[in-house]
């Protein structure tokens, strides 16, 4: 499933509160509705799937929350008798009806505008996540060459930039992973090794990342250094403060971070 298809919807409730203490929502107010169309408490705890001490329970504490009684028993009739609203009880079901009403115009007037927000929300769901990774890309699976023990993922990321990682067949089938499929790339700063001159040169390394130095902060053993890739993404890399000088790294000079297909872990959005 693409960013496109996880639509955002909002949906809300309303509840009302007395004094702090909480009042009642569509539930209760359905109860004193129910208690209206039936004649009474038996009929609208049934209705509402409840007991009827339950049902008693709720009216209850809505008469005491109100300050006077809701509902009230009836005697002898056609009818023999039941339990109606009091004018304060249906002035009560007709007021919460007219507020739902406009709470639900509200609420799919918000909803209609989030529509905008979704790719915003998953950015920031993966952005949330923690790991001791320092590299982490996030894209797309392009293709997936299927071997007899360990499958080959090609993942295109940020920029147009390949990534290439060797996971096992059951990792593959575990994860979802085929082309189209959503996946990030999780790379430690350790694995990267930084070429700055490639000229006749040959590696075993299947992942190569071409930019340019714009950080280098050195410590007391190692140094971090990060290249820019084009179309902004990055890639960071631990060397030794020896390699940075063997190396001549600045900021502003071309350089390649390359890892092996073996060093990368891949994993799919929850």
């Amino acid at each position: 499933m693409t960013a496109q298809d996880k639509l955002v919807e909002l949906h809300g409730s309303v509840w009302m509160t007395v004094g702090g203490e909480n009042f009642g929502g569509r539930g209760r107010i359905g109860l004193l509705a129910l208690v209206a169309e039936t004649g009474s408490i038996t009929g609208a705890a049934k209705a509402m799937k409840m007991s009827y001490k339950a049902a008693w329970d709720a009216i209850d504490a809505m008469n005491s929350l109100a300050g006077e009684a809701l509902v009230e028993r009836v005697t002898g009739g056609k009818g023999g008798g039941g339990t109606v609203l009091t004018a304060r009880g249906k002035q009560l079901v007709e007021n919460f009806r007219l507020i739902e009403q406009e709470h639900r115009r509200f609420v799919t007037q918000l909803s209609g505008q989030a529509a905008g927000i979704t790719e915003d929300y998953l950015l920031l769901r993966r952005m949330s996540m923690k790991t001791s990774a320092r590299n982490q890309f996030f894209g797309k699976v392009v293709t997936v060459k299927t071997g007899a023990v360990n499958d080959e993922i090609e993942l295109e990321v940020l920029g147009g930039h390949r990534i290439i990682a060797i996971v096992t067949c059951g990792s593959t089938q575990s994860l979802g992973l085929k082309p189209g499929v959503e996946a990030f790339a999780l790379i430690k700063s350790s694995s990267i090794i930084v070429v700055t001159d490639e000229a006749g040169a040959r590696f075993s390394a299947r992942n190569k990342l071409a930019g340019k130095v714009t950080r280098v902060q050195p410590g007391a053993v190692n140094t971090e250094v990060v290249i820019e890739l084009p179309g902004g993404a990055a890639v960071a890399a631990i060397i030794t403060n020896d390699s940075c000088t063997a190396l001549g790294l600045a900021e502003g000079k071309p350089a390649s971070a390359m890892f092996k297909a073996s060093s990368v872990i891949l994993g799919v959005p929850a």
